[in-house]
């Protein structure tokens, strides 16, 4: 197998983009099972006896009382609830492990420990790698390693001699281990009849799923609601009942007032034109109504992007994209997020309205 780089220019530069057959590789990851680099994602790791109640406090997640082996996602806001990182956290054997985007791992590490003040924790970049498997076969795959696999989502289970493994999204599961140890481990895995896919695969995987990448599909005014990072621990990165951190004003006011300004959608585009890229923006009758962010051939979709549109904007509307050659582009219905949820403030502003 010829293995293709991922664009240097990308998030994703230094990766495997594919290995000659990329949409082969996806229809593999949708029937059978195949495993995806993802080495070049940063990866710290906490200890420390205060740990998590320090993290509980300056992130938008309930983790002060995660138990062994729980998996969650979770960000850090800026003042005004704007999203600046997201990361997946790892609980196990007294050791909290953050993975994030290659670009966010130095400022993420900087922020976090100029936020230790006098906790007990310290905060360390980890070694380690990111390994994801997709597939319906991935399960049987690390049983037949002798591994024990969680036996329910954002679980994570202990490695025979050092890392884990994690189940996060369906059909996905990540072994997180020594970076020493990749190789052998993709060896291995090759050898149980996993074999490996680009990153491109991922990508494809992920956007058909509607699941954002942090600076792809999010920018800088990107706020949690607009994206569907609200949740608890295994349903998003933002408890909604937690105590005070960094951005909950508007994290309270958006849920309250049940109106984010954007959506996140997935758009099909024209495949008879060249691709558009992330950040281009989609024109509705010349005006600009939203942005693209992850840009994807899909095996079986075609070219798809995940993109963040004004709430509100018709599924129907004629939209357009792309740079010096418009490209069309068509919002996906069912990509809509639900908007029947009128937070307790709206309720509230309407009530009154009425009785004047």
């Amino acid at each position: 197998m010829s293995a293709v780089p991922a664009p240097e220019s990308g998030p994703d530069a230094g990766a495997v983009w594919h290995y000659g057959d990329p949409l082969g590789e996806q229809r593999a990851a949708a029937t059978a099972a195949v495993v995806v680099d993802r080495s070049h994602r940063a990866t710290l790791q906490l200890t420390g006896g205060e740990r998590k109640s320090w993290l509980h406090t300056i992130s938008s997640q309930h983790v002060s009382d995660l138990p062994d082996g729980a998996v969650t996602e979770n960000l850090s806001l800026d003042g005004q609830g704007r999203v600046e990182d997201h990361w997946l956290q790892t609980q196990l054997d007294g050791v909290t492990v953050l993975d994030t985007e290659p670009w966010r791992g130095q400022p993420l590490l900087d922020f976090l420990r100029k936020m230790i003040f006098w906790a007990d924790v310290v905060v360390e970049p980890a070694d380690l790698a990111v390994l994801s498997l997709i597939g319906p076969a991935a399960p049987k795959a690390l049983a037949d390693l002798g591994l024990v696999v969680p036996a329910a989502p954002w679980t994570a289970t202990p490695l025979p001699g050092a890392g884990f493994l994690r189940a996060v999204f369906a059909d996905e599961f990540d072994l997180v281990v020594p970076r020493a140890d990749k190789d052998a481990w993709l060896s291995r895995l090759d050898g149980a009849g996993v074999p490996p896919a680009g990153v491109w695969a991922y990508e494809a995987h992920r956007a058909s799923a509607r699941r954002p990448r942090l600076g792809v599909d999010t920018d800088e005014r990107t706020i949690p609601h607009e994206v569907g990072w609200i949740g608890g621990p295994g349903q998003g990165a933002v408890h909604l009942e937690k105590g005070c951190y960094r951005g909950q004003e508007t994290v309270a006011r958006v849920h309250n007032l049940g109106k984010p300004p954007r959506m996140l959608v997935l758009v099909q585009l024209d495949g008879s034109a060249d691709r558009p890229a992330t950040g281009d923006p989609l024109l509705a009758g010349g005006r600009a109504v939203g942005r693209l962010g992850t840009v994807v051939d899909h095996v079986d979709d075609g070219p798809i992007a995940l993109a963040l549109v004004k709430r509100g904007i018709p599924a129907d509307t004629a939209l357009v994209t792309g740079g010096e050659v418009e490209v069309a582009a068509a919002i996906e219905a069912e990509s809509m997020p639900h908007t029947e949820h009128v937070g307790a403030g709206r309720l509230a502003v309407e009530k009154l309205r009425g009785s004047r």
